[in-house]
């Protein structure tokens, strides 16, 4: 499959301009009796040998290393590890992926290694359980049906590459609840044409000179790049000589076959409980990568959250993923996840993934030419006089009591974020302006944009409708250019709409924004 990929960096001027669109996003008032049960398709893809392949290989990384002048460990980017940045010395922050702490005042207290929190994705059910082969004549799943190893992503224990994409999807009861059960290694099998507006994303990469051996990339128009092909760039560490180094930018490590056994609600149940979506694993996409929330993990001062789609632009592959702790996933939409998903833009969009609560993750389409819109609005930090600024322009100076009823008014902090002129600098050093939109803190749900009903989705980022029942949304905006670009809150939540228990992917819900 040649998939046009989708890099983020090029193409979104938005993270350096002086502002960022507004979009809508989340839930009002779903009725419980319209959320329809969720079918299990499955895929065979064509112009594919697939394989239904039950045995998923563990928790691996290549044996190969990459040669020491080429490393750049000390430049890890590692999303699992919650940290805190104050702004009085915004110089570069690293964060090693297996530790909690970082060189700037972190507090502690509450971090959270997001990798386990509350994720049961590769647990194995002790009870009794009822198992059959799903069959469906449905195109959702993509299942490995022959066997197809990937290129460049090895198993740790052998010289064997990887099995990609989901090896088994099965009905299965247990407890007298029905779940689909899907079994995948977690990798893809991406082969991305190398458009110019990718080449000139990567040579216009602002540490362009040392995020690449050579100080540029090593490919050309055209040219079809495999998933962890090297591309020139100098890669963490972790990854091994033809095994992953070089397609990925300084920082993130490399992707490992994780043992994803996830078990997914096959009739979802409307949450009557406020339950904040966290860190790590929420979801499989339908190529059985991970679905990741907004959050990267960090914050300015323990209050100000940033958004992975923007504070890790430059941290992700061509098609706008990486790993974190061996797992690769996807925060956001990219052309990579639409192509294999098969989403034209002609009517509706396709299923993109399940979350952990059952319910689909469509694409970004509601009809033809019309996207589905989020109803998360943009907080007025300009305007003195604004119900949702700090009294002083420009200052990020108060937080929103309660960013689903802007009626309760702000409450001040001594916590103060960036002023929308200023900026931040990521784990991977390189420094952006904060408009409005940069962090989760900027963001409210306007009930009135999810009033309107229509493509305007719901708190949750998602609606009903007659043919699909309840479903989320990926969510963009559209340039002048017809490029679209990730929207807060870009897959889902901030909260899931549906009930989790103790045996779905994610198992209890987060105790705090952002971790």
């Amino acid at each position: 499959m040649k998939i046009n990929g989708y890099f983020l960096a090029g193409s979104l001027a938005w993270l350096t301009a002086a502002s960022v669109v507004a979009q809508p996003n989340p839930n009002s008032g779903h009725n419980n009796d319209q959320r329809s049960v969720r079918e299990v398709p499955v895929r065979n893809s064509n112009g594919r040998n697939w394989q239904n392949n039950n045995s998923i290989n563990s928790e691996n990384t290549r044996n190969n290393t990459a040669d020491s002048s080429t490393d750049s460990s000390s430049n890890t980017v590692e999303e699992e590890s919650p940290t805190d940045t104050t702004i009085d010395n915004p110089t570069e922050t690293t964060t090693d992926e297996t530790s909690n702490t970082s060189n700037n005042n972190e507090d502690t207290s509450s971090d959270v290694n997001e990798e386990n929190s509350g994720s049961s994705d590769n647990s194995t059910i002790s009870g009794n359980e009822e198992s059959s082969v799903t069959e469906s004549s449905g195109t959702t799943w993509i299942i490995n049906s022959t066997n197809e190893r990937a290129p460049y992503i090895y198993e740790s224990n052998s010289n064997q590459q990887v099995l990609v994409n989901v090896q088994s999807v099965e009905s299965v009861t247990v407890a007298g609840k029905e779940y689909t059960r899907v079994s995948a290694t977690g990798i893809p099998d991406y082969q991305i044409e190398i458009t110019q507006e990718i080449l000139d994303a990567l040579i216009s990469r602002p540490k362009a000179s040392t995020d690449f051996v050579n100080g540029y990339p090593l490919v050309q128009t055209g040219e079809i790049v495999s998933f962890g092909q090297d591309i020139g760039y100098r890669s963490n560490s972790s990854c091994g000589s033809e095994a992953g180094y070089g397609f990925w930018p300084p920082g993130p490590v490399c992707p490992e076959n994780v043992d994803h056994v996830g078990y997914i609600p096959a009739e979802p149940e409307a949450s009557t409980d406020s339950c904040e979506t966290g860190l790590g694993v929420q979801g499989y996409w339908v190529n059985g990568t991970s679905i990741y929330q907004w959050s990267d993990g960090q914050s300015v001062n323990n209050t100000w959250h940033t958004l992975a789609p923007m504070a890790e632009v430059y941290d992700v592959d061509i098609c706008g993923g990486h790993a974190a702790n061996g797992d690769y996933h996807h925060h956001f939409y990219s052309n990579c996840l639409a192509e294999i998903a098969g989403d034209t833009a002609d009517g509706h969009s396709p299923i993109y993934g399940y979350t952990a609560d059952g319910y689909a993750i469509y694409g970004p389409w509601e009809s033809t030419g019309v996207l589905a819109k989020s109803s998360w609005a943009i907080r007025d930090y300009d305007d003195p006089r604004s119900d949702t600024g700090c009294g002083v322009a420009g200052q990020r100076s108060c937080l929103l009591v309660d960013e689903y009823d802007i009626d309760r008014g702000v409450s001040n902090t001594n916590n103060t974020g960036p002023t929308t002129s200023g900026s931040y600098t990521s784990q991977s050093g390189n420094e952006f302006e904060t408009p409005a939109g940069f962090f989760y803190e900027d963001y409210y749900w306007d009930e009135s944009l999810t009033a309107r009903g229509g493509e305007y989705l719901d708190q949750y980022n998602g609606h009903t409708d007659s043919e699909r029942g309840y479903h989320y949304h990926l969510t963009v905006t559209q340039d002048n250019n017809g490029q679209l670009i990730p929207a807060f809150p870009f897959t889902f939540g901030p909260r899931f709409a549906g009930k989790l228990d103790d045996q779905t992917i994610v198992n209890r819900c987060s105790t705090t924004v952002g971790r």
